[in-house]
């Protein structure tokens, strides 16, 4: 297995509620990238949210291949954004990609 840090992008519809915001990067907290040496590295937030409502979620997979690493993670962000109240409607997501490797190397 190898530890993948892959970002999500999306959009969201309407403007996120604070709260919302809090509930989602709870949802997400356990696999932010911040726990391994890449994310810690450069330090990368789990969720970024930009002043166009677009954002990304930047997540740590575990997974036997590339591919499989990004499917896994956007069903951990869809699952995130389901579980603060976000369906497919109001919270887009877009293709997934592997931002990095980690390694010890």
């Amino acid at each position: 297995m190898t530890t993948y840090v892959i970002s999500v992008p999306g959009t969201f519809t309407d403007s996120l509620a604070a709260g919302r915001r809090a509930e989602l990067a709870r949802a997400l907290r356990p696999a932010d990238p911040r726990r391994t040496q890449l994310g810690n590295e450069e330090d990368l937030d789990v969720l970024s949210v930009n002043e166009d409502n677009t954002f990304t979620i930047r997540l740590t997979v575990e997974a036997e291949s590339g591919p499989h690493a990004e499917e896994n993670a956007r069903h951990l962000a869809d699952s995130a954004l389901r579980a603060a109240g976000l369906d497919e409607s109001s919270a887009p997501l877009g293709p997934a990609v592997i931002t990095g490797i980690d390694s010890d190397i």
